[in-house]
């Protein structure tokens, strides 16, 4: 297997904990507010309605690279109901803190890529901030592993799938970050993926959110 060096980044958020604890800058976001808008967007890839309405209809949910579990303390603080929550990160020290704070939940420690590795399923999956950073990593490299990742991902799909990544539309652009072309992850998507996507750029943020479906809207 080519090296895509996406260890480098585990081991970065790794140090960011370790420097910042439990908070949003521990998982390397610069704001907490910034972070819940975020959460907000992520979380509205899941269709209007769906598993609010009956608790036994409630929707799967895999927070893929959950760092902290902070998006399923965001969910517990707004009362979101509907949602069964599992989380999944590579880093074992983030899913360790994750299951000492939410015993009752699951939460895998996976490297998809690796040889061998089960994704478990989920109704929707969510990857926020998994490809927004890029570190030290050229463009080219950190590209082969999106593109090795989202097909990974996108088949324990049932419903949805919703990431970010930075946006090529700002003043400047910061070479430690991963801003893509949207006609370029366009082109991938539909190729390599599913057609069915939207992108999301209305929400402040210098990123954007893609949505990804099974089926048309």
């Amino acid at each position: 297997m080519v090296d895509l060096g996406y260890q480098a980044l585990i081991e970065h958020y790794e140090s960011c904990l370790a420097k910042h604890g439990d908070s949003h800058l521990g998982v390397d976001w610069p704001t907490a507010e910034g972070a819940d808008v975020r959460y907000r967007v992520m979380l509205d890839v899941i269709a209007p309605g769906a598993g609010r309405t009956k608790p036994q209809a409630a929707v799967t949910l895999l927070d893929f690279g959950c760092g902290a579990a902070h998006l399923a303390e965001y969910i517990e603080r707004r009362d979101i109901r509907g949602i069964e929550y599992i989380g999944l990160d590579a880093s074992p020290q983030f899913v360790e803190l994750s299951r000492r704070k939410f015993p009752s939940r699951q939460f895998h420690c996976i490297d998809v890529l690796a040889e061998n590795a089960e994704l478990p399923e989920a109704d929707y999956i969510v990857m926020n901030g998994v490809l927004t950073e890029k570190r030290g990593l050229a463009f080219d490299q950190m590209q082969r592993y999106m593109e090795r990742l989202l097909p990974r991902v996108f088949a324990a799909v049932r419903v949805g799938m919703a990431f970010n990544v930075m946006s090529k539309h700002v003043d400047w652009e910061r070479d430690d970050l991963f801003h893509v072309p949207y006609d370029m992850l366009a082109a991938f998507l539909k190729a390599n993926v599913s057609r069915h996507f939207q992108f999301r750029a209305d929400y402040g943020l210098y990123e954007y959110t893609t949505y990804v479906y099974r089926e048309p809207r």
